[in-house]
């Protein structure tokens, strides 16, 4: 353990299999990381899926460390982790669609909630909160639950409310809102060019009813807003995620950032520096969904700024109590 025996508890990694495997276990025993995401390639069956996650705390047991973050991104349609014999639920698009949108999310959130803690997970990175016109080539139009900021909110508070009754974290995103984005950030760094008084009446409406709705946890977005920080991704820049989320819409919960390999990021710097930028602009928990190798490199630059100074210890153990809170919540 490093002298900062606790800095492994700011990421959040990827497994490779349906299996916990040595690099994993390398990485709980070695560098404290006991925060972990779900994804297609590591499920196989319910059975299975409980399994994993069952071996995963019990080896954070082993070590003392505290019980895991568990997530999985289980929007329902286009983006959905587990397979039948696991509820298959349409496009949040579609559901906020339906004939009674309200009954339609509330019976999402809580099938959802009650599936995911079943199998042993404990946080959905869910719901979208961007708000998307239809039919005007926009990324996230599917997974949207609309045009309309106030229906937005007041439709992803609800599934908020749903699946923490549920016991299930739940996670708005991609904060300040990407629903004016083109490119698909997984790939290529999309730009936003809406002025900041329409961000203001649209983008943030859904995440400050969110905080309203006490959500455990937001999610930034790898976008840049040419009206808020035009040199900086929002998930990179302090002015978006310190002034403008904590500061000004007075979120005080857990900060994660969208996955730190994804090309809107890792085509221009390499993950540890992004790692160490997200850090000091605000994010509390670095997001690293394939890569051990770029685990360790982000963990280890993180450890020398912390080391030299750049980075404050008092600022560290504000993180550390934020993802405390949730997982004396969750977990």
């Amino acid at each position: 353990m490093s002298k900062f025996a606790q800095l492994g508890q700011l990421f959040m990694v990827g497994i490779p299999g349906r299996d916990l495997d040595e690099s994993t276990l390398r990485l709980i025993g070695e560098r404290g990381i006991n925060n972990f995401i779900i994804f297609k390639r590591n499920v196989d069956s319910p059975e299975q899926l409980r399994q994993l996650c069952t071996d995963i705390k019990e080896a954070c047991r082993q070590v003392k460390l505290p019980p895991p973050l568990i997530a999985i991104d289980q929007e329902g349609g286009t983006v959905a982790r587990l397979p039948a014999p696991f509820t298959q639920f349409a496009d949040a698009r579609q559901l906020a669609g339906a004939a009674d949108p309200v009954a339609a999310l509330a019976d999402y959130a809580s099938t959802c909630a009650g599936e995911l803690v079943q199998a042993g997970i404990n946080m959905n990175l869910a719901p979208v909160l961007d708000v998307c016109p239809v039919g005007q080539g926009f990324f996230m139009e599917k997974r949207s639950l609309g045009a309309d900021p106030q229906v937005v909110g007041q439709l992803g508070s609800q599934v908020i409310k749903g699946l923490q009754a549920g016991g299930v974290a739940a996670c708005g995103k991609h904060f300040p809102g990407l629903g004016a984005a083109k490119l698909d950030p997984h790939l290529q760094l999309p730009v936003v060019a809406r002025p900041q008084s329409e961000i203001r009446e649209l983008d943030l409406v859904p995440f400050q009813k969110a905080i309203a709705a006490d959500v455990a946890a937001i999610m930034t977005s790898h976008t840049i807003y040419e009206h808020l920080d035009a040199a900086t991704p929002a998930t990179l820049s302090k002015y978006i995620l310190t002034d403008l989320l904590r500061a000004e819409l007075g979120f005080d919960g857990l900060v994660i950032t969208d996955d730190l390999e994804m090309g809107a990021i890792e085509n221009e710097r390499t993950v540890s520096e992004a790692a160490v930028q997200a850090f000091t602009a605000g994010a509390d928990m670095i997001l690293i969904c394939h890569g051990h190798e770029k685990v360790c490199q982000a963990y280890d630059s993180l450890l020398e700024a912390i080391s030299a100074g750049g980075i404050s210890l008092p600022r560290c153990g504000k993180s550390l109590k934020r993802v405390e809170d949730v997982r004396r919540r969750f977990t």
